[in-house]
């Protein structure tokens, strides 16, 4: 953010974006009393530190319970109850997998909502924290089985969720630039209908780190030499813990 709290992303017309920059995008070309709703996946975290929220009602986002696919039908209802403002439904391809269907709804009814499709090609919330407990990111990425080695290290699944997401009778704008991007933004927009917009994203690059620890206990007993190394920073960071809710010890 600069100096007067506007979230700027930065220019990769050059290469892939990330889920960061798609963020700050959004945040610098909606309106003040339009609504973002997000509720699963590294997005959420990653609104928490990068949206300017400039309205009371402009930032509907579920994180207690990460509810993967509440996005579109949660965009839908907020839309209902306010008409009056654009909803931009954040959703990363793992949610969007879970519960697209009410994307059907939207057509059926005449209900605008906003969608931002943001595929990384495997979850990249969950991959994450795998990799930085030394579990290799095992099963998040979106890849066929491999017969030679028999685990999920072959070539990349063809998933096409643009024309998926078409296929509901939905305007779909695809998009790889900041420029793309910003462009499908303003039309979704001036649109009178639902739009999906969809962003290929760097699932690699992540937002800022928060600096906090998470608790997340790493095997003891693994051959993995990067799990090894995990638990032995879980080991140190967990004895300088301190519990400030729950019982207190006499």
């Amino acid at each position: 953010a600069g100096p007067d709290g506007v979230l700027a992303a930065p220019d990769h017309s050059d290469g892939v974006l990330t889920q960061a920059e798609v963020i700050g995008l959004v945040n610098e070309l909606s309106d003040p009393r339009d609504v973002v709703v997000c509720a699963a996946g590294s997005m959420p975290g990653d609104l928490h530190k990068l949206w300017r929220t400039r309205d009371p009602k402009g930032y509907h986002v579920e994180y207690g319970y990460s509810c993967m696919g509440y996005e579109v039908a949660g965009g839908l209802g907020v839309r209902m109850a306010c008409p009056d403002r654009d909803v931009f439904v954040m959703v990363g391809d793992g949610s969007y997998l879970m519960m697209a269907t009410e994307l059907a709804t939207a057509v059926q009814e005449g209900i605008k909502i906003i969608t931002v499709l943001v595929q990384n090609h495997g979850y990249a919330s969950i991959g994450s924290l795998s990799e930085s407990l030394g579990s290799q990111r095992f099963g998040t990425r979106y890849r066929y089985r491999n017969p030679a080695s028999g685990r999920l290290d072959g070539d990349r699944l063809p998933l096409d969720l643009a024309a998926n997401a078409a296929s509901f009778g939905i305007d779909v704008i695809k998009t790889s630039t900041a420029a793309e991007f910003a462009d499908a933004v303003k039309a979704a927009k001036a649109a009178e209908h639902a739009t999906v917009i969809y962003v290929e994203t760097d699932p690699l690059i992540g937002a800022p780190d928060s600096q906090s620890w998470w608790d997340v206990p790493v095997s003891a007993t693994s051959t993995l030499e990067s799990t090894q190394a995990a638990r032995r920073v879980y080991e140190e960071h967990k004895v300088t813990q301190r519990l400030f809710l729950g019982p207190t010890t006499p």
